[in-house]
């Protein structure tokens, strides 16, 4: 599973708690302890869901949820609500502010995990299926396996993990930075160059002679996933 988190919890403990958790059940994600942080973070890569506690420094919960559904860009971001106030009147305010969750302190981390599933499942299912499908390329998660029409596809696994990334979010283009972020790892020792010869190798793996190329390049920024891409 691919699909990014963003934490946002100023409690240090809590939010390496979700961190870990997080990252064992597959997932790949970011941590900030304020509001200010958060906002930032999401300008500079929108997550596929936010774990947004209510109490924070500087900006409130409350007050990012609300600008983010102003926004055109993130109005549809999957959040779920993080605190300590337990009442209805509270949960309501929440969920009016545009939260799509809620979950109260104290919490098992068994739960909060049911929860990001259930709401990336319901917001994108791309990003929580085993099996990902778009025209004739067939990219199934289980097995480590993608093809391309009756054809078994021979990548590695940075290549795959490139497909996995292009197919779960069709038409997004990717920086060259997301990408090391995304496929590689924040702590990766890869150079921006390296992204440019892995998409190479993944055209080369995915299209004969005379296939349709199914990822885009835009000039100077990055590479995406044709979603308008049909065999």
């Amino acid at each position: 599973m691919c699909a990014k988190v963003l934490v946002v919890e100023d409690e240090a403990d809590l939010n390496q708690l979700l961190t870990y958790n997080l990252e064992k059940a597959g997932f790949d994600v970011a941590s900030v302890m304020d509001g200010e942080d958060a906002v930032i973070a999401v300008e500079d890569e929108a997550p596929d869901l936010v774990l947004l506690d209510w109490m924070l420094p500087n900006v409130s919960g409350l007050e990012i949820c609300r600008q983010l559904r102003a926004r055109k860009a993130t109005a549809r971001l999957p959040i779920i609500m993080l605190t300590a106030r337990g009442e209805e009147e509270d949960r309501v305010r929440g969920l009016e502010h545009g939260a799509d969750d809620y979950v109260a302190k104290p919490f098992s981390v068994g739960e909060v995990m049911a929860r990001v599933k259930a709401l990336l499942r319901r917001a994108n299912p791309a990003v929580a299926a085993n099996t990902i499908t778009h025209g004739d390329i067939t990219l199934d998660r289980e097995t480590r396996r993608a093809r391309r029409g009756d054809r078994t596809l021979r990548i590695g696994p940075t290549e795959f993990r490139l497909l996995e990334l292009f197919l779960s979010r069709p038409g997004r283009i990717f920086t060259r930075d997301e990408l090391l972020d995304r496929v590689w790892g924040r702590m990766a020792d890869v150079e921006l160059r390296s992204v440019d010869v892995m998409v190479g190798r993944l055209r080369r793996a995915l299209n004969r002679r005379g296939d349709r190329d199914p990822i885009r390049t835009v000039r100077a920024t990055g590479y995406g996933f044709d979603e308008t891409y049909a065999p």
